[in-house]
């Protein structure tokens, strides 16, 4: 990242104290969306900015989630950080030990005396961005949830029905299997491969990630995700790579264009996939929620979110956090958000919204864009289940990410791996808990 040199910010800060009282505030907006949904960022901008006439929001791509992240640490220990950053559901915990970096939201909108009632957002979504407490700290933004998504045609063509879709672990793995064999490269594949296999699974089936209810209760949580359970699902997709009926397509969601190309029939990643699928599968397609192992008790139990939130930053003046908070209230507003959730396939975040959504019909005719919505929804969360926010995530995924590797590629056993991630883990924890709001 550049800075400009002392003597221009010198400058740039002279001026600002001496710009007329009328002046428009701008309100500097860090971002990681790219194609359609970088254009879903720049017409809220711009519809926000068009709808009054004392504040501009400024949208700046910074790259990936973790780019972003990291751009937004650098830039406030340069004193130069945005107004509001996007980041992702896992970079939460890193967020809150930042002491002093954050304005947490439901302090900013008491104070600018914008109206704001946690309770009109979906608990499911707001829990992850809030303390013990109910406070809200951030602001959801984009939410989403893992599904399968799946190319019925290509179900037909293996022999399978098009219309009885995969719903268990046994059935995804039977017909991965059948698939292969129509399609040598790939029958099963998964986008962001510990999201899948650890967070989202441990979630369906109401088993443990961590202690302390995922490191929601504490940063002093530690790991507990090499379990039977999670052994049983990493070793059948070790024996079904061997013959590419799973095929690895990687750490992130690069490999997402696998399914919409037609290669890979089944595939798990983000319901926010949902406007690339539109665009661009040219066979019969749907999703369905995550698949579970019949025999875990109580199971699926209920998904958890991904996707990002809006974090305002630390040491703004009150005038450019009055021009914040009214922009969070713009964002809030009930037809808004339906026609976001409508259009991206991100998640409503309000009640009103998705009854809304609900209440015109759209579902009946776009019963996709519910299925993560039910996910969510399919029992109340339990301790396993309400999320997780755990110290140095970022780096911890690629680690998890990494010993999973090891068993896929036949260099360790599923369990080996599997201890490994934890033990691994479990060091990063302790660092992360050492060094938390220093």
């Amino acid at each position: 990242m550049k800075f400009a040199p002392r003597a221009a910010l010198a400058a740039g800060l002279l001026m600002a104290t001496t710009l007329p009282s009328g002046a428009v505030t701008e309100i500097q907006w860090w971002h990681a969306m790219t194609g359609p949904n970088n254009d879903v960022i720049v017409n809220l901008a711009e519809d926000f900015n068009k709808s009054q006439s004392e504040y501009k929001v400024v949208p700046t791509y910074k790259g990936s989630y973790p780019d972003t992240l990291n751009a937004g640490i650098a830039a406030y220990r340069a004193g130069n950080a945005p107004d509001i950053i996007q980041v992702f559901e896992v970079g939460t915990a890193t967020m809150m030990a930042a002491k002093g970096a954050i304005k947490p939201v439901y302090q900013l909108m008491k104070e600018a005396g914008e109206s704001f009632d946690p309770n009109s957002y979906l608990p499911a979504i707001t829990g992850y961005y809030s303390t013990a407490k109910g406070e809200m700290l951030s602001f959801p933004f984009n939410s989403s949830s893992m599904v399968m998504w799946v190319n019925r045609d290509a179900l037909r063509k293996a022999g399978l029905d098009g219309d009885q879709l995969p719903r268990t672990w046994p059935q995804v793995f039977d017909a991965a299997k059948k698939l292969h064999a129509t399609n040598p490269t790939c029958g099963l594949s998964s986008a962001w491969i510990t999201w899948d296999l650890i967070e989202q699974f441990s979630a369906w089936h109401n088993v443990p990630i961590g202690t302390k209810a995922n490191g929601l209760d504490g940063f002093d949580t530690v790991l507990e995700f090499n379990s039977p359970l999670h052994v049983k699902l990493l070793q059948a997709l070790v024996d079904l790579q061997k013959d590419k009926s799973f095929d690895y397509s990687g750490r992130t969601n690069t490999g997402e264009g696998r399914f919409t190309s037609g290669e890979c029939a089944l595939f798990l990643t983000s319901s926010a996939f949902y406007p690339n699928v539109k665009a661009n599968a040219k066979f019969d397609w749907t999703a369905v929620p995550m698949p579970y192992f019949p025999d875990v008790p109580g199971a699926p139990q209920n998904s958890i979110i991904g996707g990002a939130s809006l974090w305002v930053m630390g040491g703004k003046s009150a005038e450019e956090y009055k021009g914040i908070a009214k922009f969070l209230s713009f964002l809030s507003d009930t037809d808004r958000q339906a026609n976001l959730h409508q259009v991206s396939g991100y998640l409503p975040i309000t009640k009103a919204a998705y009854e809304k959504t609900k209440a015109s019909g759209f579902y009946e005719k776009n019963p996709v864009l519910e299925v993560p919505l039910l996910e969510l929804t399919n029992k109340p969360p339990t301790e396993n289940s309400r999320g997780l926010r755990f110290g140095n995530m970022v780096q911890m995924r690629d680690v998890w990410a990494e010993e999973i590797e090891a068993a896929l590629s036949g260099q360790k056993s599923a369990q080996a791996a599997l201890d490994a991630a934890v033990a691994r883990g479990n060091q990063m924890l302790r660092q992360f808990e050492r060094t938390a709001g220093k």
